[in-house]
């Protein structure tokens, strides 16, 4: 019985097979059953995501070397999934819109857009120029982290996520920190926009793009092998060159398709206009050609369903979407009202906790300057009383001073009485230095003139003896008669030898004595000057002495000393 219960829940597990699906942001298991066709599991995703535009979405899986989108009318595991326990399906945009702000309606549908757009932008399947991805970045950044803020949103915080296509990055010699730059100086700008405004405006940017929402393949023309590309995308169906996916050369859009058809690996686009020329293309994978017939016709029945009035279930969903927008732009409003009240409040908060602040430490000031002023107040007593006894010792030393200042002017006026005899006693000095220099230089004068009166006479007397030889030569012969006058010529000229000499020795004697008498009162005018001045040295330095003594006299009575240095002059 145990082992027949075992059997009965081993046959009731094996009706069921695990599934597990990835969002762009989320990855969900479920358990299913096997009778499930792809539109229940696809119908439980929704449900679980909350997710109403259902249209756009597909469940999709990879299979050999492409991938499949499941088929809602057939059961799950009739499909060539991936027979992996659990089985792995991706939820993605299949077809995309037109314009994105006209029809997409649930927050919940632009937020998966834009998640899977911003993942094809930087894995490079959809083409972007560098400033737009700059400014893609922006926005999605606006979306992460909402409006920008300097002391919050610090450079380097945008290090770790992944923003801009790797070509973008190699194109330009730019550092991360430079790249961040730019990114944040459009962020800076896209204050007060919300999330789903801010994907919003991404997906505007992106619908623009040339590769947005175009599904390519690689098709031939004709038997000629010309390799060409295929893309299928809301607008209908464009012809690519292998090396260019961003202009078509030839397109044709669904307003202008009557039918396309394959068969086998022959396809054939006809032409509304008749008159235009059928175009087929081949492909040879017979997985691809279903995939690209699916995509065909799900693009084109969403290209007619735009051009018809919405359903009622779309206008209600539109309908709700505006009120919900609405309230979210009442709530947001409130928000910001109480945001602002309360960044307000903050800021008042701030401003009372630093004014308390300020208030605690004036009354600490205040308190310590108390408690300084009594200290103060008793050590200003003690120096007052310190103070007191030096003002009584200063005023004794002031009466000594004074004294001493009295006896310094009685010495000062005697030793200025001094100093004026000793003035009268050198002009004295100078007057007979002048005087005896006046007489040396009269007696020498003197001197002078009876050397002149000499040499007058010395040459009187060789003139007169000049003359007495000439007189005795001519009167030779008369010498007989005339021997008593020659008797009396020697006489004279004895005598006048003598008066000679006598004036010679008077003469050597007038200039010794001349020079005797001044040589002593030079020596005695001399021995005068040093004498005089001696005694002005010694006054001098009595003066300094005095200068001195009237210098202690005028700080007899000190000047104020500061409180902080009393018990140092008492030491």
């Amino acid at each position: 019985m145990f082992t027949m219960s075992i059997l009965g829940l081993k046959k009731k597990q094996a009706k069921t097979f695990k599934v597990k699906v990835s969002t762009m942001d989320a990855e969900m298991e479920f358990s299913c059953e096997v009778k499930w066709k792809g539109k229940d599991l696809f119908d439980l995703v929704c449900r679980t995501i909350g997710l109403r535009e259902t249209w756009f979405f597909g469940l999709r899986y990879t299979v050999k070397d492409t991938y499949a989108w499941l088929k809602p009318d057939k059961r799950v595991l009739d499909q060539e999934v991936p027979k992996d326990s659990p089985i792995t399906f991706h939820f993605l945009a299949k077809f995309f819109p037109e314009k994105v702000e006209d029809e997409l309606v649930q927050e919940i549908t632009q937020h998966l857009f834009f998640l899977q757009v911003k993942k094809q932008i930087l894995d490079e399947e959809i083409f972007c120029s560098p400033e737009a991805s700059v400014l893609l970045a922006s926005y999605a950044v606006q979306a992460k982290y909402g409006d920008y803020d300097p002391n919050f949103h610090k450079p380097g915080f945008l290090a770790q996520d992944e923003l801009l296509p790797k070509r973008v990055l190699m194109q330009y010699q730019m550092t991360p920190d430079m790249w961040e730059e730019k990114i944040t100086a459009w962020y800076a700008e896209h204050r007060n926009i919300t999330r789903d405004e801010a994907e919003m405006e991404y997906l505007k940017i992106a619908q623009d793009l040339e590769m947005y929402g175009v599904s390519y393949f690689s098709i031939t023309q004709n038997k000629r092998d010309t390799e060409l590309l295929l893309g299928v995308d809301a607008q209908g169906l464009h012809i690519y060159s292998p090396s260019n996916k961003l202009s078509p050369n030839k397109s044709f859009p669904w307003s202008g398709i009557r039918n396309i058809s394959y068969s086998e690996k022959e396809f054939t686009i006809k032409p509304l206009d008749k008159k235009k020329e059928v175009f087929k293309f081949y492909s040879s994978q017979l997985r691809v050609n279903k995939l690209i017939l699916q995509l065909c016709i799900g693009n084109h029945d969403l290209f007619m369903r735009r051009r018809k009035v919405d359903s009622i279930e779309v206008q209600q969903m539109k309908a709700q979407a505006k009120e919900e927008k609405a309230r979210k732009k009442v709530e947001r409003q409130i928000l910001a009202r109480e945001k602002q009240m309360r960044e307000e409040a903050e800021r008042a908060k701030e401003e009372m906790e630093h004014r308390l602040f300020q208030l605690q430490d004036e009354a600490r000031m205040a308190n310590d300057a108390l408690l300084r002023s009594e200290e103060t107040a008793d050590l200003l007593a003690e120096k007052a009383q310190i103070a007191e006894e030096e003002a009584k010792l200063l005023a004794h030393k002031a009466a000594e001073a004074e004294q001493e200042r009295q006896r310094l002017e009685v010495t000062a006026l005697k030793t200025k009485e001094e100093k004026r005899l000793m003035e009268q006693k050198m002009r004295e000095a100078e007057q007979l230095a002048v005087k005896l220099v006046e007489q040396s230089e009269r007696r020498l004068k003197e001197a002078d003139h009876l050397k002149q009166d000499l040499n007058e006479a010395k040459d009187a007397e060789r003139r007169a003896k000049q003359k007495l030889l000439e007189i005795t030569k001519s009167t030779y012969p008369l010498i007989a008669a005339y021997s008593k006058r020659y008797a009396l010529d020697h006489i004279l000229s004895e005598e006048l030898l003598k008066t000679e000499a006598e004036y010679m020795l008077l003469s050597s004697c007038v200039c010794a004595c001349v020079r005797l008498e001044y040589m002593e009162k030079s020596k005695h005018l001399q021995d005068q000057l040093k004498e005089l001045k001696s005694e002005i040295e010694s006054l001098k330095l009595e003066e300094q002495h005095q200068a001195g003594l009237y210098s202690l006299r005028s700080y007899a009575e000190p000047p104020y000393i500061p409180h902080s240095n009393v018990r140092n002059t008492r030491a």
